[in-house]
């Protein structure tokens, strides 16, 4: 089982490419939080996670209470949740907010031009909403910001190009150009994923480190590939090749909960998705995710998500 994949897909990911703007030194830009972009670029979503990839040219990019971070060509930088920032030539010229540089709206993606008459830097940017209400490992795994070297990837040259011709797609308004921009903003975000969770360091914590860890890895694959299955932790350090207490330990280590207490949390996300896209009965959901009744199934999923599965599921069909 492919755990990145099933989350993935679990989440609902979505995204577009918003902005395709060359800039000129000298600049520097305030783009604000995702959420004042929501309305605009994905109405209903509370929060927009933003992506700039730098095609050519060099910049700056500092969140408002971190540390600047030097950018290349061919550099991708992600604000998982969303947090304002700086971007720009240089972070002490005097900014301007974003809104006073491009009007942001969809679809557009014409080239816009700013700032002086010196060094060009050409950035793409692009936003991508997580499904709301279920359990996210991912999003809460990721920091305030990353930067993946998507070019020195072995997809790198297939990424920019498949940048470079939406972006001709979108300046020449064919049909499809628009889901073509869209595919491609996915691609590249999960690219800079897997880029940056190959570099996550030994010594960090969290549930990217537990896909990265053989042991725990193969736990949470198991748990993801069979989740209605009657695990126990005997049957998973079995599978995983390890004793029940070092799994026990190392797993809550990096994950951050017990195997069994992260089993019935993700469960539980898998039945909140099954209530907003099937027809099934709530017992066969619960059937589905290895609940025995449909009474011990509720209990657990109100605990979980503060409301009964039925009413989940009328709040998903309103949302």
């Amino acid at each position: 089982m492919d755990v990145l994949s099933d989350v993935l897909q679990m989440i609902r990911l979505e995204g577009a490419l918003f902005l395709n703007g060359e800039f000129h030194e000298p600049w520097c830009v305030s783009a604000p939080r995702g959420s004042d972009f929501a309305s605009i670029l994905c109405p209903g979503a509370e929060n927009l996670a933003i992506l700039h990839m730098v095609l050519e040219g060099r910049c700056w990019i500092q969140l408002h209470d971190g540390e600047a971070m030097a950018l290349e060509a061919g550099d991708v930088v992600v604000m998982p949740h969303g947090d304002s920032h700086l971007i720009g030539s240089g972070l002490r010229h005097a900014p301007m907010d974003l809104d006073h540089v491009v009007q942001v709206k969809l679809p557009d993606l014409n080239l816009i031009r700013y700032g002086g008459d010196g060094d060009r830097t050409v950035v793409v940017c692009g936003w991508f909403a997580y499904e709301r209400g279920a359990s996210n490992p991912l999003a809460a795994a990721l920091p305030k910001i990353f930067r993946s070297q998507v070019r020195q990837r072995p997809s790198g040259a297939w990424i920019e190009q498949s940048i470079r011709f939406a972006l001709g797609e979108a300046a020449s308004g064919r049909p499809g150009s628009t889901a073509v921009a869209a595919k491609v903003a996915e691609s590249l975000f999960v690219e800079a994923l897997r880029g940056y969770i190959e570099t996550v360091p030994a010594r960090e914590r969290g549930w990217l480190a537990g896909l990265r860890d053989p042991q725990v890895g193969r736990c949470l694959a198991l748990m993801h590939g069979q989740p209605a299955r009657d695990w126990s932790l005997e049957a998973l350090a079995q599978e995983a090749h390890s004793s029940r207490s070092v799994l026990a330990e190392r797993f809550s280590e990096l994950v951050g909960m017990p195997p069994m207490q992260y089993l019935k949390r993700w469960r539980l996300a898998v039945a909140a998705r099954l209530l907003c896209n099937e027809r099934s009965s709530i017992i066969r959901v619960a059937e589905a995710v290895g609940y025995e009744s449909e009474a011990s199934f509720s209990r657990a999923f109100k605990t979980e998500y503060g409301v009964a599965p039925g009413l989940w599921r009328s709040g998903a069909a309103l949302r």
